[in-house]
């Protein structure tokens, strides 16, 4: 195989948060294909469990389902004892839990004259528990696992952590700024992480995906009703040059490249995978 194959995965071990999601569990079938041994970890077993019979039945590569909530450092911690015995150790994590909530979520796009009468339905009615909640599930959800699971990357001297960020990083959007505060704080952690790790030759680098249908953001999307594209929705794929929502899959590519030794001198980016939306300027 050429030195550039990605061969080197393979027989790696790689821990999933978040994983029994859309984004992870498509994450989890990519990584199984390259060989890698995947440990899903998700709040609820049996979604971690479906994940892991999916990724051994499609692929066959070893993969296990681990019950973690990545809030609760224990719980992590055990995790952590579980994916150890199974595995032996740990080369990579990807921090994939993360999403957004209604509650946290503006029914207006703007303040105007007119929204003077229902300021609730603006900024001014964001509910602050929605607010923690969308917050410390992205944010304390990728700092605890790190913790947790980077602590053997440094005594090994080896290892890649990778963050799932969002486009709402670089240009926030209208309508949930508890999500977009929230994955902007992912770079900068991903940013000062990769300093702060890389004397241990340990790589944090993370992607961010433009727009893909997913169980938390399909509300404001489609339709319920009719599964058609909202207004907000045709706005998005009018400010996509490919004019589409991605798929999960289209995440695999840069996931493997980023864990491999192609990218071995490469730490501290943040990678959009958007078909051209950060490019775009509308004209």
């Amino acid at each position: 195989m050429s030195k550039y194959g990605l061969g080197g995965l393979k027989d790696k071990v790689c821990v999933i948060t978040g994983g029994g999601g859309v984004i992870g569990s498509s994450l989890a079938k990519g990584l199984g294909d390259a060989g890698i041994k995947v440990a899903i970890l998700d709040i609820k077993k049996e979604f971690a469990d479906k994940v892991a019979d999916s990724v051994k039945k499609e692929t066959g590569a070893t993969a296990i389902g681990v019950e973690a909530n990545v809030l609760d450092k224990e719980s992590l911690n055990a995790a952590y004892e579980t994916v150890k015995k199974e595995f032996g150790g740990v080369n990579f994590l990807i921090n994939g839990a993360g999403g957004n909530n209604p509650s946290a979520t503006a029914k207006e796009e703007f303040v105007t004259e007119e929204t003077l009468s229902h300021l609730e339905d603006t900024f001014f009615g964001l509910q602050m528990e929605g607010f923690s909640k969308v917050f410390n599930l992205n944010f304390l959800g990728t700092l605890l696992p790190t913790m947790v699971f980077a602590k053997e990357m440094m005594e090994k001297k080896e290892g890649v952590i990778l963050n799932i960020s969002s486009m709402n990083a670089f240009r926030p959007l209208t309508k949930i700024p508890a999500y977009s505060a929230a994955k902007a704080s992912i770079n900068n952690l991903t940013e000062w992480l990769a300093v702060h790790f890389a004397k241990m030759d340990v790589r944090v680098n993370a992607i961010a995906p433009g727009f893909f249908l997913t169980n938390q953001n399909r509300f404001l999307l489609t339709d319920e009703k009719t599964g058609e594209l909202t207004a907000r929705g045709h706005r998005i794929i009018d400010g996509t040059p490919m004019g589409k929502f991605g798929e999960p899959d289209d995440l695999i590519g840069t996931t493997l490249y980023l864990l491999s030794d192609l990218s071995k001198f490469v730490t501290g980016v943040i990678i959009p995978v958007d078909g051209g939306f950060n490019a775009y300027s509308g004209v």
